[in-house]
């Protein structure tokens, strides 16, 4: 393709993607698509010979797109939000178009200091305390994973990096967190070769949010029995319900047994940067690392994790690796983001952020957050109107956690996971919206976050009806 077909293709791309904007409503939120499908439809080889781009266009839209779920629209909400918004689309553009490997300050000098410029920025209007410096990282899931390491590396001196784990007097060492806690949490405990069962989960209480005498007792016990605890990872936001651990507490704990404290707030993060919703980074001054996520709530595209550090040279250091061929002249005097976590490429992805920071300010940004938070609690309100449906947690962001429940016919706790299963089974199979499930306790819970870029008080009536419609036609 030459610069002429690619400047036809990309003005007829642009207007495709305004056009999907403009009518993402008319799209089913999930697809009918049915496993093998797509599959089936496409070449079991290569082809041999190129193709015309307008026959290639033709298959993503006849093939592709009725195969893909739609989390753009107005009516998605099941999960986090995994957000865009169109100042992010044009910055992902460009970036694509320079397709810069942005490893180290000389690969690309701008990319480097626009992400120290931008997470400044974010570590502002989130009110981090001075001294917390950030990184962009793929996930909160490789920020984690990145935690977890350094914690290691610090319990041992640096010793797992330099000698492995066959080395003599490595202890065993444990990482605790929530019951309530990202699975994130377990996966990054393998792959960082604490072992899964060097996990412990902490119990919770009424509000799904960690108790710290469980912790201090937990820790404890591990001392006792030889084990040495490496780190908390404690829950600003669980995925399940939101709730949000005592920080301040768990600081205090983590303080005084020389525990590294990593702060998970991938969704609820965001919400930091309302003055009305700072509270939830109370006790944050006690973290070693902190991560949320730009690409859930401030409309950026995936993927944009915003990673915090106390120290970076703690970091650094765990993560360097300085061959020959990556040394520069400038290396002392500028900052490598190769050097600060697991990958050596990395994208451009401050370019996005700075777009949309610099597209919405941040009143719009906060305007956005404060009506998806409004919307929630008014669904709740719904809900707690309702005598045959249950609120399950307290509603302080953008997620309702609730289940039909038939109290008149006394069904127990089996019955009562079947129906809800068909109930949002239901409603997802509508294509008019797309909820999500989780279990709070032994309790099935169906999840209705509010948090799209596109939706509005009317998609959140909508779904609200259509729930209470598809539950009298279940009865």
């Amino acid at each position: 393709m030459d610069i002429k077909e690619f400047r036809k293709h990309a003005h007829d791309f642009a207007d495709w993607m305004a056009d999907f904007l403009e009518n993402i409503e008319s799209y089913r939120v999930m697809p009918e698509t049915k496993p093998g499908d797509i599959k089936e439809k496409l070449p079991k080889s290569a082809p041999e010979k190129a193709e015309d781009m307008k026959n290639i266009f033709s298959d993503f839209e006849n093939i592709v797109l009725p195969g893909m779920t739609h989390w753009q629209h107005p009516s998605f909400f099941a999960y986090f939000p995994a957000n865009s918004s169109p100042p992010s689309v044009l910055a992902e553009m460009l970036t694509a178009t320079m397709a810069a490997q942005c490893m180290s300050w000389i690969t690309s000098p701008a990319a480097t200091e626009m992400e120290e410029v931008v997470m400044e920025w974010l570590r502002q209007m989130t009110g981090l305390p001075e001294g917390f410096t950030g990184v962009i990282q793929d996930s909160a899931s490789s920020s984690t994973l990145g935690a977890l390491i350094c914690a290691r590396e610090k319990v041992t001196g640096f010793a797992i990096n330099e000698k492995g784990f066959t080395c003599g007097g490595i202890p065993r060492m444990a990482i605790y967190t929530s019951r309530e806690s990202h699975s994130s949490i377990e996966k990054g405990a393998k792959i960082a070769g604490y072992g899964r069962e060097m996990i412990r989960k902490i119990g919770v209480d009424e509000k799904y949010a960690m108790i710290p005498a469980l912790l201090e007792e937990a820790i404890r016990k591990d001392i006792e029995d030889g084990i040495k605890p490496a780190s908390v990872v404690a829950a600003c936001g669980t995925t399940s319900s939101l709730a949000v651990d005592p920080l301040p507490e768990i600081g205090e704990i983590c303080k005084k047994y020389d525990v590294w404290l990593h702060v998970d707030g991938a969704m609820a993060g965001s919400a930091a940067i309302l003055p009305e919703k700072r509270y939830l980074l109370s006790g944050i001054e006690y973290a070693d690392s902190f991560v949320f996520n730009p690409h859930k709530w401030l409309f950026t595209n995936f993927d944009c994790s915003a990673y915090y550090c106390k120290d970076p040279k703690h970091l650094i250091h765990t993560f360097s690796i300085d061959p020959e061929y990556l040394k520069t002249d400038v290396d002392m005097k500028v900052k490598n983001f190769r050097d600060w976590g697991i990958p050596l490429g990395r994208r451009f992805r401050a370019l996005k952020l700075w777009m949309v920071i610099r597209s919405y300010g941040i009143e719009g940004l906060q305007k956005k957050l404060q009506e998806h938070i409004r919307l929630a609690g008014w669904f709740a309100e719904q809900v707690e109107a309702e005598d045959d449906i249950d609120l399950l947690a307290p509603v302080d962001l953008d997620l309702v956690c609730f289940r039909y429940n038939k109290k008149s016919r006394g069904l127990n706790e089996s019955e009562l996971e079947k129906l809800n299963k068909k109930l949002m089974d239901a409603l997802n199979s509508s294509g008019e919206m797309f909820i999500s499930h989780t279990k709070l306790g032994e309790i099935f819970t169906l999840r209705m976050s509010i948090g799209g870029t596109y939706t509005e008080e009317r998609h959140v009536r909508a779904a609200w009806n259509r729930i209470k419609d598809t539950m009298k036609s279940l009865e």
